[in-house]
């Protein structure tokens, strides 16, 4: 039987009167302190009659023998799913997101400020997943000379996102040569994925290099060195207000922060983390070991996808402590995503890097 069928109205009011003040406070909440803050004229046996149950159901726990209770992970996604309230944002907040991020010049500043905002507004950390290349449909190619040995690439996709790059070639090409590429690349890969483009080539070549065309030869080098990212200087995430997380008393033990800084750092984990949040509209919450990395066992992540002429291309949120206000960090995120897709949607998007 669902939990909510479970509990009475008074028990499900004890229960959401428990978590707001152990949120508020980050200490047990024994039975006499739930009594006076519930208002309600019940005997301390009562109380603790209550308790007894929600930790039977797994919504509560005790840290130590003769402490208050707590909320489990359990215990706050039910909180979060069927009894908190979300609050509107405060105008100034609301004022302040929409000037610092629709007056950026570029848009790798929207995503970085974004970012810092997040942190600063929730005093936890921001994090902002940057729109990920190979995400993006092939649209149109140019290959332009350069001095040097040196071309300058312009790639637009499909979602009007501009991507320049400088690439060292290793011979020189002809104006025709280049345009003869760029021609047979626009041809055969309009559409397909940017990602599909580099690993077709390369399989044909490898399969019949004799019997190819010095034009498809050509495109073939061309692109495999204007996609090659290993040289990519910048994370492809964005993360603020990492030291933020130490005010929290059940985060600040120095071991415990070593482990989540460095998750909040590894690129592979971050970004899978994020991506299963890319597919799914609106806000995403995971709580502690919900994310699947035992570092952040600790921590709940608030996450919104951002997009790009209605495709979703990033993903934003808020990394905190379990007991983070959700009523108050959901709209933020919520509400950040739909700006910087805003902000994006204005101008287009080139390469972060």
């Amino acid at each position: 039987m669902p939990i909510i069928h479970q509990l009475n109205e008074r028990a499900s009011y004890l229960f959401k009167v428990l978590v707001e003040r152990y949120i508020n406070e980050g200490q047990p909440v024994g039975s006499r302190s739930l009594a006076k803050d519930a208002g309600l004229n019940l005997s301390p046996a009562t109380i603790r009659n209550v308790m007894a149950d929600l930790e039977d159901m797994g919504l509560i726990t005790a840290p130590h023998t003769s402490a208050g209770r707590m909320p489990t992970a359990s215990g706050y996604r039910f909180f979060i799913d069927t009894l908190m309230t979300v609050k509107p944002l405060q105008d100034a907040i609301v004022h302040q997101l929409r000037e610092d991020l629709l007056l950026q010049d570029s848009p790798g500043d929207v995503l970085e400020t974004a970012s810092r905002l997040l942190s600063e507004v929730t005093h936890m950390a921001g994090i902002v997943m940057l729109p990920r290349q190979e995400s993006n449909a092939f649209s149109h190619i140019e290959f332009l000379p350069l001095s040097e040995r040196r071309l300058l690439v312009i790639l637009i996709t499909e979602q009007q996102q501009i991507h320049n790059k400088i690439i060292q070639v290793p011979r020189d090409f002809s104006p025709a040569e280049l345009q003869a590429a760029a021609n047979f690349l626009n041809s055969r890969f309009n559409g397909k994925h940017i990602n599909s483009v580099r690993t077709t080539l390369a399989r044909e070549i490898q399969a019949t290099r004799d019997r190819l065309s010095q034009e498809i030869l050509d495109a073939a080098t061309l692109t495999d060195l204007a996609l090659d990212d290993r040289g990519k200087r910048r994370s492809p995430v964005f993360v603020s207000g990492e030291i933020n997380l130490m005010d929290f008393s059940e985060l600040a033990d120095m071991e415990q922060f070593r482990s989540l800084f460095e998750a909040l750092h590894q690129k592979e984990a971050m970004m899978q983390l994020l991506d299963r949040c890319i597919e799914s509209p609106g806000v995403q919450i995971f709580i502690g070991e919900e994310s699947g990395h035992r570092a952040l066992g600790h921590c709940s992540l608030v996450t919104a996808p951002y997009a790009i002429n209605d495709q979703a291309v990033g993903v934003l949120g808020v990394i905190g402590p379990t007991r983070m206000k959700y009523e108050r960090v959901i709209p933020l995120v919520d509400l950040t995503a739909k700006l910087v897709g805003a902000a994006l949607n204005h101008r287009a998007l080139p390469q972060f890097s």
